[in-house]
């Protein structure tokens, strides 16, 4: 018996009865079943929705980014599946469109959108924070390009959300290691500073990097990084952290430490203020010349 199973077959096969099939087990959809003794996961909803259209959707969404090692996919995330079901159950969301031959791949058994495809449809129905959140990590995970999303932006011209899409491509950026770091440079780009490059090489003193940082500006040399909580839980994280941050100064970065706790009008005022002072200390330089 597999985890995620259709009720109908395994009575027809007489792995079960019906009174064991409904007693025995959870339903995920429709006729769709799985163990009553574990929480399903992203993935078993994932295959209990594909079995739920009798093998005949294609994933694609939040559902095919973490099929394609994208993180950040949270466990309750719709099961989006290219398929023609006006009402599907709750959990599923169906949309019969479109969709090229090229644009989906077998992953397992499954029908699955492609990466570009996947991120296509991610940046057209998700809101647009979220939608680049996403297309980091999916980007993140397998070197998608915003070349390869536009392309299929080209393709589609007439489709619903892709202005949004279009709009998602040119903030997106592989080198974001988390929906945070997504937030902070969407944020810094909004309040008018220049787009920061992710994972900026610091080098040490044998010529090789000890540290990429997570965003920042190399011409005046600020860094901007969001400290997650498992620097702080890790006490061996947390001592590398201070010791990398006393090495990154002393190569004369700007460092500006992000945490959940700070307010984003404090994060703008504190990069503000490291601009400022990094232009007048320019302009002092300038002007002894």
């Amino acid at each position: 018996m597999e985890k995620v199973f259709l009720g109908s077959e395994a009575v027809a096969a007489r792995m079960l009865t019906p009174g064991q099939l409904r007693y025995g087990y959870s339903r995920l959809f429709p006729d769709v079943y799985t163990s009553r003794n574990e929480e399903p996961t992203l993935a078993d909803r994932t295959v209990g929705a594909w079995l739920w259209s009798w093998r005949r959707a294609v994933i694609t969404g939040q559902a095919a980014a973490a099929l394609h090692g994208a993180r950040w996919v949270g466990g309750r995330a719709p099961i989006e599946l290219n398929y023609q079901c006006r009402r599907p159950p709750a959990g599923i969301i169906a949309r019969n469109e479109r969709i090229g031959c090229d644009e989906v791949v077998q992953i397992g058994d499954m029908a699955v959108a492609s990466v570009s495809r996947t991120a296509f449809d991610l940046g057209r129905f998700l809101p647009l924070g979220q939608a680049v959140a996403h297309l980091d990590a999916l980007a993140n995970a397998t070197r998608l390009t915003s070349a390869q999303v536009l392309s299929l932006a080209d393709t589609y011209r007439g489709a619903r959300g892709v202005k949004k899409l279009r709009a998602a491509a040119t903030l997106m950026d592989g080198g974001a290691q988390s929906p945070k770091e997504t937030w902070l440079r969407l944020l810094l780009m909004q309040k008018g500073f220049p787009r920061p490059r992710t994972q900026i090489p610091v080098l040490g003193s044998s010529g090789k990097p000890f540290a990429y940082l997570d965003m920042g500006w190399e011409d005046v040399k600020i860094a901007v990084e969001y400290d997650g909580d498992h620097h702080r839980k890790d006490r061996e994280q947390y001592v590398w952290d201070e010791k990398r941050l006393r090495l990154i100064r002393a190569r004369d970065w700007l460092h500006v430490k992000v945490i959940s706790e700070d307010r984003a009008f404090d994060v703008v005022e504190r990069v503000a203020a490291a601009w400022h002072f990094r232009e007048r200390a320019l302009a002092a330089a300038a002007g002894a010349w």
